[in-house]
């Protein structure tokens, strides 16, 4: 079996994450400058090491945080045109909370005291099962798509986190009874597929996790810790399990 190569780059900070407002389809305004720098510093790593040398599509979301993302990587990749799809997009907020403070979302739908995958908290709002259905069905088409070929998406949190919900074999999980994974911004995740030497696994490799070595000489944003702070429903499992004293 020939190698595919799916390699995730979360977007560089956003202005709605340094703005805190939630940064839908309409409500996201790009990159912030550290953000910008961030993601020059991995473009210019990539031209450096030829890591994703020969690299044959170039994807990223519609957000136009993930859009200014991929364009900036374009040189550093054979100058690919970008493919902007919603299938890669962060979770959908609904049109009454895009654009919002954070503040004012939490004020307007206060999370419950219960989850499900099917748990829609604000109008029109996407829930954590219509997104993994997205996100889960087009990464498994890309990789049926290009098979033997190198494929970048830049993407978002979610985007990274639902792949390790796929292709992990995670399934449905109970935020209780998780890990918590953080990737940071321009952060890259990586999977090949291919021939797989041990039996009773799938042909399918994890080969690295927030790789974000480049980073090392770009001052850090101020929540560089927090996971999607452009998206208050994915900040709620967080607050849970501070709650709960496991971070």
């Amino acid at each position: 079996m020939e190698e595919t190569r799916i390699v995730l780059v979360r977007h560089g900070e956003s202005r709605s994450q340094e703005s805190r407002t939630v940064g839908g389809h309409t409500g996201c305004k790009g990159l912030s400058d550290r953000g910008r720098a961030q993601v020059e510093a991995l473009r210019d790593r990539l031209a450096r090491t030829g890591e994703l040398s020969g690299a044959a599509a170039l994807y990223s979301s519609v957000m136009a945080r993930a859009v200014e993302t991929a364009e900036i990587l374009a040189p550093a990749l054979d100058g690919l045109e970008v493919a902007s799809e919603c299938a890669f997009c962060e979770s959908h907020p609904g049109p009454e909370a895009d654009g919002l403070e954070v503040d004012e979302y939490e004020r307007r739908w206060p999370p419950t005291g219960e989850w499900s995958p099917t748990t829609r908290r604000d109008p029109g709002g996407e829930t954590y099962a219509e997104m993994r259905e997205r996100v889960s069905g087009r990464l498994d088409e890309l990789v049926e798509r290009h098979r033997g070929e190198t494929v970048v998406v830049a993407c978002h949190g979610g985007v990274v986190l639902h792949s390790l919900y796929r292709w992990l074999d995670i399934g449905v999980p109970d935020r209780r009874e998780v890990a918590w994974f953080n990737p940071l911004n321009a952060s890259m995740t990586e999977w090949r597929f291919g021939d797989n030497p041990y039996r009773g696994t799938l042909p399918v490799q994890l080969v690295r996790y927030n790789d974000a070595a480049h980073l090392a000489g770009v001052e850090p944003g101020p929540r560089a810790a927090r996971q999607r702070d452009d998206d208050p429903r994915a900040a709620e499992a967080a607050k849970k399990r501070v709650a709960g004293g496991d971070r």
